[in-house]
């Protein structure tokens, strides 16, 4: 699936969830939007590539700018912040908690506590982990939002796909359902194409069915490294 269906499909599926605007200078967000436009044509290519800078202006309204010298420091704040308001399920290991290199947020929900087996419907227990951390998303808005849902190998591919895919949409419903943006929002599913570990034993197969999150940054002249898909 390309750049331009992940966007598009999480737009078109989550409009209806899209709240206001943050109160940015107008110009920071046309030049997110034309940016971020730039990369969603990108993905598509040309012959859609004006339909997407329209599309891509639109996001722009949505999604905060940062300065590059303050990333750092915006990004630890919003870490800390996701760590006090789920002390509790970070300390059961039910979600772990990551800052990379890049200076993007990596949010790890164990399947166990999020899904029961096969389904991909949030455990109504996790409810308010997800409410929690839609919370403080909702407040950092200068970051794009990417969900991506992972299985072991138990299966056929092609129903793990559509598993990992279903838990990415859940998930990311949840938290535009607490108010974030949903055009900050993309979803993928990666089915069993990237485990964690080996799928031969049963811990190794629990680690490797995950929802992770990213949440990178979205710096002034860099817009379209935020909606890139994580690697």
């Amino acid at each position: 699936m390309t750049t331009f269906h992940r966007i598009s499909a999480a737009m078109v599926l989550f409009a209806f969830f899209a709240t206001g605007c943050a109160e940015d200078d107008p110009y920071q967000k046309t030049k997110i939007g034309a940016a971020i436009g730039a990369a969603i044509g990108a993905g598509a290519g040309a012959a859609i590539d004006k339909n997407n800078r329209a599309r891509g202006a639109a996001i722009g309204g949505a999604v905060g700018i940062l300065a590059g010298g303050g990333v750092g420091l915006y990004m630890d704040k919003q870490k800390k912040a996701i760590e006090e308001k789920l002390g509790k399920e970070l300390k059961n290991h039910d979600v772990e908690l990551t800052k990379l290199p890049d200076n993007t947020i990596q949010v790890d929900l164990k399947s166990e506590a999020s899904f029961a087996s096969n389904s991909s419907e949030v455990k109504t227990s996790f409810n308010e982990a997800l409410t929690k951390l839609g919370g403080v998303i909702k407040e950092y808005d200068s970051t794009a939002v990417h969900v991506i849902g992972h299985t072991d190998s138990q299966g056929s591919t092609s129903y793990n796909q559509q598993l990992s895919q279903a838990r990415a949409t859940a998930v990311a419903a949840k938290l535009m359902n607490t108010g974030v943006n949903g055009q900050r929002v993309m979803m993928e599913g990666r089915g069993e194409n990237q485990p964690k570990t080996s799928n031969a034993t049963a811990d190794g197969r629990s680690q490797n069915r995950r929802v992770e999150i990213y949440l990178k940054p979205v710096v002034a002249g860099q817009e379209e490294a935020a909606f890139a898909p994580p690697k």
